[in-house]
């Protein structure tokens, strides 16, 4: 099966650490800012507002991705409202009431919020490493530092010096 390809925007990023050659002719599309898609809720609208604007401003995010980056606000919206319902329930009945629960032949089972919260987070993590929102995929991206506009001296000891 292999390993995924990497979009060659973010290899350009990255500095192209394993020198393979690169298109030159990159297809680009339109760098409209993607609008927030109405089904989200109010933490899925949050959570794009949050992160939309920089990953438009770093080159990733386009029109084009609108469907993911509201697939991964969607699995956000879903972990944070059952992370919430889990905090409720232990607030309300004790902290095992939001760990377990009995069901009507008297098993104990997990809570199926907890599920629900793991399933939601994995998705979330999942989309979130396509737009380089977790360490390890904002730390494979030779990205300026902070304010700069220039790349730290540091920055080609990790990815191997021209």
């Amino acid at each position: 099966m292999g390993r995924k390809a990497k979009p060659t925007r973010l290899k350009l990023l990255d500095g192209n650490p394993g020198k393979q050659k690169i298109p030159t002719a990159i297809p680009e599309p339109p760098g409209d800012m993607p609008e927030v898609p109405p089904h989200l809720d109010d933490h899925g609208r949050a959570e794009w507002d949050r992160i939309a604007d920089g990953l438009n401003v770093m080159g990733i995010l386009r029109e084009i991705d609108q469907n993911t980056l509201a697939a991964y606000c969607a699995s956000y919206s879903r972990w944070r409202h059952a992370e919430e319902e889990l905090k409720l329930l232990a607030e309300k009945n004790g902290s095992i009431a939001a760990l377990v629960q009995k069901t009507i032949s008297g098993n104990w089972i997990q809570q199926p919020l907890i599920g629900i919260s793991n399933k939601a987070a994995a998705d979330m993590m999942r989309y979130a490493s396509e737009f380089g929102l977790t360490p390890s995929a904002r730390a494979s991206l030779s990205l300026p530092e902070r304010g700069t506009g220039k790349q730290s001296k540091f920055a080609g000891l990790v990815k191997g010096a021209k």
